[in-house]
């Protein structure tokens, strides 16, 4: 365990080495600006969102994890049968409780 451990670290160095020596350094520090080709940014990066963004990232996720489950359950539909086509409505009535709570809250507009 120690050997792969030394071997990852060791590996994770020379890496690091080899990108240190095949990397152009900026020259000034507006070049070394992540974003908008080294023009100084609007906001800060650190800076916070609107609390109203959050409703929306949970219900994009809500809906990727959504299409996550149902890609591995169309393969097993067929084998399973009705117990998978049961579990899968039982899943999409949970999201759909949580898009209906959502949109009874109003977190979905925009004002």
């Amino acid at each position: 365990m120690l050997a792969i451990f030394a071997v990852a670290l060791a590996g994770g160095l020379v890496l690091r080495a080899g990108a240190a020596t095949v990397a152009a350094s900026p020259s000034t520090a507006g070049q070394r600006v992540p974003v908008l080709g080294g023009e100084e940014p609007p906001t800060h990066a650190w800076s916070r969102f609107h609390a109203r963004w959050y409703p929306m990232a949970l219900l994009f996720l809500a809906f990727d994890m959504e299409m996550v489950f149902m890609y591995p359950w169309a393969v097993v539909f067929l084998e399973e049968g009705a117990l998978a086509l049961i579990e899968m409505l039982m899943f999409i009535v949970i999201l759909l409780l949580g898009i209906l709570y959502t949109w009874r809250e109003r977190a979905l507009e925009w004002s």
